[in-house]
């Protein structure tokens, strides 16, 4: 990298008009967290607080015109994933990391909006599994995404074991580590943490499961929750951080994000992502 580039995360995802996920969350973490932040656009959403009401995918031909446009000139120290809609753009963008060498890639694999809107075809679950999953460094879903991804129904995951489980198997998929975010549990029994497990990192027998925990805060108003860390993950990563450390970090950032969320619209609000800085500068 030339003398004096900044750490680079090409984001590649969906376009939220409301500008509290996808995209827009992406690009406002990276800038929080000292990161230049690019895109490449799968899909456009219309979409508000109160839901998604359209979405227009983009060709293939155009995602992968952006990715080149990027990569091949400015470069990315990470690469996140979002919202990619069809098993096409899913097969494409993971030919392109492999054309790119990109080693730090952070999935997140977005399956369905906040409201219950899908966000991804049914046909390309599968080469979810089969083309990303094997190329990334880390795939962040959470337990509704992990049902999905195995094949169980989603009151298959009820307690921190259960969580461990399945993290543990959708390690098989092929990823280096997987943080699967434990928001959708029930909070009888966890006093107030909204906890997260992290798997990966070494061979079969050196993988051990670690929680990492954060405030559970009492609010509806989490859009943009998901995109937020898995892009938090990928800024650090750029940054250089380990990946416990790396996981950690976005946990706290999305923490503070969620305690100064704000409630704009009629329906589920958006993280207010300066929360971490306003805080440090004693600016809330």
């Amino acid at each position: 990298m030339p003398s004096g580039w900044p750490p680079r995360v090409l984001t590649i995802a969906g376009s939220d008009s409301g500008g509290g996920a996808g995209i827009q969350a992406d690009l406002k973490t990276c800038q929080e967290l000292g990161v230049f932040g690019m895109s490449a656009i799968t899909a456009v959403t219309s979409q508000n607080s109160r839901g998604v009401h359209a979405v227009y995918p983009m060709a293939e031909e155009a995602v992968l015109s952006q990715i080149d446009a990027v990569l091949g000139d400015i470069g990315a120290t990470a690469v996140k994933t979002g919202m990619l809609y069809s098993r096409g753009i899913v097969e494409a963008v993971a030919a392109k990391m492999d054309d790119y060498g990109v080693r730090k890639l952070v999935v997140d694999p977005v399956l369905v909006a906040k409201d219950g809107s899908p966000l991804f075809r049914r046909d390309a679950v599968n080469a979810l599994r089969e083309e990303l999953l094997p190329r990334a460094m880390i795939v962040t879903p959470n337990i509704p995404e992990a049902c999905e991804l195995l094949g169980v129904e989603e009151t298959a995951i009820r307690t921190v074991s259960d969580m461990m489980e399945a993290a543990s198997q959708l390690l098989r998929y092929g990823s280096r580590y997987v943080l699967l975010k434990g928001g959708h549990l029930e909070d009888e029994g966890f006093r107030g943490l909204a906890i997260d497990v992290l798997i990966g990192g070494g061979d079969e027998a050196g993988r051990r499961p670690i929680t990492i925990s954060g405030p559970r805060i009492a609010t509806r108003h989490t859009h943009g929750t998901g995109c937020s860390t898995a892009a938090a993950i990928a800024a650090n990563l750029a940054r250089g951080f380990e990946m416990e450390h790396a996981a950690r970090a976005a946990k706290s950032f999305v923490a503070a994000a969620i305690s100064r969320a704000v409630p704009l619209g009629g329906g589920i609000g958006s993280l207010w992502h300066a929360a971490h800085r306003e805080t440090a500068h004693g600016l809330q």
